[in-house]
């Protein structure tokens, strides 16, 4: 058995939700915070057969498409201002951070 951590933009969290569901895959979502951009994020956690893994990953992969965004940077606060740049930059966000783990027990009660 395996759990499968992935972390999502918010904004594919609901179509990755529904494609679960769909193919009969539960899975527990849980509302986090992203360092980088701190932009929401959803992180969900799969527990799965470990011959179904590469069917879940499959289903991440079609719902969590990266993209490019402008983002304004923040200005430093009594920080090293030499660094910082004063106009938006391409970032690319979406997608997912996915982590595979091998579990060794799993009970549900």
């Amino acid at each position: 058995m395996k759990l499968i951590i992935a972390v999502v933009q918010d904004k594919d969290s609901n179509r990755l939700s529904e494609a679960l569901v769909k193919t009969d895959y539960r899975a527990t979502k849980l509302a986090s915070t992203g360092g980088f951009l701190k932009a929401g994020n959803t992180t969900f956690l799969i527990g799965t057969e470990d011959e179904n893994v590469d069917d879940v990953l499959e289903i991440i992969k079609d719902n969590c498409k990266s993209r490019e965004q402008l983002v304004a940077p923040i200005s430093p606060m009594g920080g090293n201002a030499d660094s910082y740049v004063p106009y938006p930059v391409e970032v690319q966000i979406g997608g997912a951070t996915v982590f595979v783990l091998p579990v060794e027990q799993f009970e549900q009660f």
